[in-house]
């Protein structure tokens, strides 16, 4: 791990989320579970700094990234989106299990918005903020980078508090391509591949693949 992957795993900021993150550990633990079979830390982004994307998140899940330590794995909401990648070309696997599977990501890396798992996935706005010098520093890290894909509205205004711009100036909707004023890269929007939005139809494979054809184009 590099000094920024540190940093993020290191980080004790929010206490509500510390605290939780031990329950769950103590929990786990209590119920046959060796301690080291839970994560529960704040997770650090998987995939080059060089890459071209950058995918941000909500957060990560208890069960899945809290679990296994990297982003989208080993949960339901990255089984479309791991397929999908693979699908484009961007990972040499479509299935994301756990951190020593072999998973390699190429052009892209995947963060969230807040790096620790929030109870009920619902992280409170004073988390979120304590997580953007995570996301600011990790954005001016990459210095190709030409394409943010936020997924989900969360994720979409994380991304705008971080670089000092007006939510109201872009609006999130599924699909959107915003021009953000003096910046290089550009902001792409997409509905969060949640079991919630997958079973209620907001959201479909269909509808998540077009955002990488218009990424692709």
């Amino acid at each position: 791990m590099d000094e920024f992957d540190l940093e993020v795993i290191s980080c004790k900021s929010c206490k509500r989320l510390v605290e939780y993150a031990s329950d769950v550990k103590e929990n786990r633990r209590k119920i046959g579970y060796e301690l080291d079979e839970y994560w529960c830390k704040p997770v650090p982004s998987f995939g080059p700094l060089d890459a071209e994307l950058l995918i941000v998140g909500l957060a990560p899940g208890m069960h899945g990234a809290g679990r296994t330590g990297r982003p989208f794995t080993g949960d339901y909401a990255g089984e479309l989106l791991y397929e999908t990648l693979y699908e484009f070309g961007m990972s040499n696997k479509s299935e994301s299990m756990s951190k020593n599977d072999g998973l390699e990501l190429k052009n892209v890396r995947i963060s969230n918005a807040v790096r620790c798992a929030p109870p009920n996935n619902k992280p409170t706005t004073e988390e979120v903020n304590n997580c953007s010098n995570f996301l600011i520093e990790e954005i001016c890290m990459m210095s190709n980078l030409k394409y943010i894909l936020a997924l989900g509205g969360l994720a979409h205004r994380a991304v705008l508090r971080a670089m000092s711009l007006k939510q109201s100036g872009y609006p999130f909707s599924h699909g959107a391509k915003h021009e953000l004023d003096g910046i290089e890269w550009e902001l792409i929007d997409s509905y969060h591949p949640s079991r919630y939005n997958l079973n209620t139809g907001r959201l479909n494979a269909e509808m998540f693949k077009g955002v990488f054809e218009v990424l692709k184009r």
